[in-house]
């Protein structure tokens, strides 16, 4: 397994995790990994994802949409809404 495999996903960047994530989700899609070590790979791959997602949603709800004055220059934030 890779130095990624044994690194704490709380120091993993939100990109550093995605390249995790695909090697895993690579690695499985070979089909040439031991069953134990599928597993292992699964779980860690789930962690990753979730992660991923933590981060991504905690990401949307930090981002502002300018509001612009009649003139159309930039008048303050306000908070995201989906």
């Amino acid at each position: 397994m890779s130095e990624q495999a044994e690194k704490p996903l709380e120091d993993f960047s939100f990109e550093e995790a995605l390249r995790a994530l695909e090697e895993i989700v690579t690695r499985l899609e070979r089909g040439d990994v031991p069953l134990e070590d599928s597993i292992a790979l699964y779980e860690r791959g789930a962690a990753l994802k979730k992660q991923c997602e933590d981060r991504l949603n905690a990401a949307q709800m930090r981002v502002e949409a300018i509001r612009l004055s009649e003139n159309g220059t930039p008048a303050g934030t306000e908070p995201f809404s989906a």
